[in-house]
């Protein structure tokens, strides 16, 4: 078959684009984005290679090579029936990026063979649709005609190129991975600019980083301009920042500068000194139901909130509904909130984003701490991998994960153990020092506290 240009491809429905990928034997096209669909079919054909695009950012043939989010918020038309509809309504581009075209392997087969018309009407040169048109027009005479100029001026606008212009701003990430680039922080704007989900990822970006790049207009179903690419981070290149040591490779150490809680609140202070951690631990509050896992966590957070020196964050994946709003009540807002009725992937998937921000502020020198409420309804496997993102990081930042558990999972540095019949028989604290623990606690509280510790230990276990 003849080489189809990129633009062609482009403007060609899925149906067509499946018919042809089928015709050149790729394999798995029917799970591929429309993008990635569009990629594979000019490679399979041999075209010469073009720039790597994003994740959600492709070249726009019209815009002079600019690129432009890869098809997010953009009407679709549904082949049902025949009646194209527009499913794309306005809205917060937060959703624009979840609208990607995605075919799985229940989708039905469309050939675009399907929408032909039949045998006989094409033998007559004429097909059904074209006799019904016919007919329409001599109904409606010259209405038909100024409809159709109307449809065609609409496609020659929503077809032109989008206006573009540099912009600079700080960096706000939103509890659904994308964010917004502000150019009046804090306060948000009508100016503000989005950034899709896969450019935060791709670029490794956290709130507060200074970010400049070129913008595009917003299309007919967005509200905000667009990031078409980040161009510079913190007055650095983006490449250049990117390509950085991968976070899991970078030294890292035992946690040695303990998190001053200066707190008059009992259960607060002995967890700061009996349960010592610092930047970068590994924190797992344990205990039964009602052992006041919750509160000792939303004291923990109110002790944090407001610390200058430290990035807090709290994801509640499990609580109950009563919790969400005590949550919401005090000085630390979750980013993220589901009850016990949400998914265990929803769980995970809120935990891992919360985790993977904190990972890119350590990464950059900062001081992140995430705190979980809770790790009990995902799987072990997420619940290790978010406890084992937290490290102190040598000659840079820290990220501590501080997490509720039923029981401890393996691998904490410290663990902060609570016993549910002194918590129900109303005796504050209700640590149980037999079964907490600190690894290295004299790195925290040197010797003489660690002394301290252990004999505190001993005298419960006795």
């Amino acid at each position: 078959m003849s080489v189809i240009s990129r633009s062609a491809l482009e403007s060609s429905p899925l149906a067509d684009l499946h018919e042809i990928a089928s015709e050149l034997g790729l394999d798995g096209y029917r799970r591929l984005r429309k993008a990635d669909l569009i990629a594979s079919i000019i490679d399979r054909q041999g075209a010469a290679p073009e720039p790597e695009a994003d994740a959600d950012v492709v070249a726009d043939a019209q815009s002079n090579g600019a690129e432009a989010d890869a098809e997010e918020a953009r009407p679709r038309r549904s082949r049902r029936g025949g009646r194209g509809r527009s499913r794309a309504r306005d809205r917060d581009p937060g959703d624009a990026e979840d609208e990607a075209e995605v075919v799985g392997d229940a989708a039905p087969a469309v050939s675009a063979r399907s929408s032909r018309p039949p045998r006989s009407a094409r033998e007559n040169g004429v097909s059904r649709g074209d006799r019904d048109r016919s007919s329409d027009r001599d109904r409606s005479g010259t209405g038909s005609s100024d409809r159709d100029r109307d449809r065609s001026g609409d496609r020659d606008r929503s077809s032109a190129p989008a206006e573009e212009r540099e912009c600079s701003g700080t960096v706000e990430l939103l509890p659904n991975g994308s964010g917004f680039l502000r150019v009046s922080p804090p306060e948000p704007s009508d100016d503000d600019v989005y950034i899709s989900a896969a450019q935060v990822r791709r670029c490794e970006l956290v709130s507060g980083d200074e970010v400049a790049g070129p913008v595009r207009s917003p299309r007919r179903s967005e509200r905000y301009p667009s990031l078409i690419r980040v161009d510079t981070i913190n007055g650095r290149s983006a490449d250049e920042v990117s390509e950085g040591t991968k976070y899991d490779d970078l030294p890292c150490s035992y946690a040695t500068e303990r998190i001053a809680l200066d707190a008059d609140d009992v259960t607060l202070k002995a967890i700061e000194w009996l349960t010592p951690f610092g930047r970068g631990s590994r924190v797992v509050i344990a205990g039964g139901p009602r052992a006041g896992k919750t509160e000792a966590l939303r004291r923990l957070a109110g002790a944090l909130a407001g610390r200058e020196d430290l990035e807090c964050t709290v994801v509640l994946a499990g609580a109950r509904a009563e919790e969400v709003q005590d949550w919401r009540s005090g000085p630390l807002q979750p980013v993220c909130e589901l009850t016990l009725s949400a998914a265990p992937d929803a769980h995970g998937q809120a935990i891992e984003r919360a985790v993977e921000t904190g990972r890119r502020i350590a990464a950059r020198g900062g001081n992140a701490v995430v705190l979980i409420d809770t790790l009990e309804y995902v799987s072990a496997v997420t619940a290790r991998r978010a406890l084992a993102a937290a490290r102190n990081i040598v000659d840079s930042g820290s990220l501590t994960i501080i997490a509720t558990a039923r029981e401890p999972l393996g691998g904490e540095t410290t663990v902060i153990a609570l016993d549910a019949e002194l918590a129900g028989s109303g005796r504050i604290p209700a640590l149980d020092l037999a079964a907490s623990s600190t690894v290295r606690p004299e790195l925290l509280v040197g010797e003489k506290g660690a002394e301290a510790i252990a004999e505190a230990r001993s005298a419960a276990i006795a």
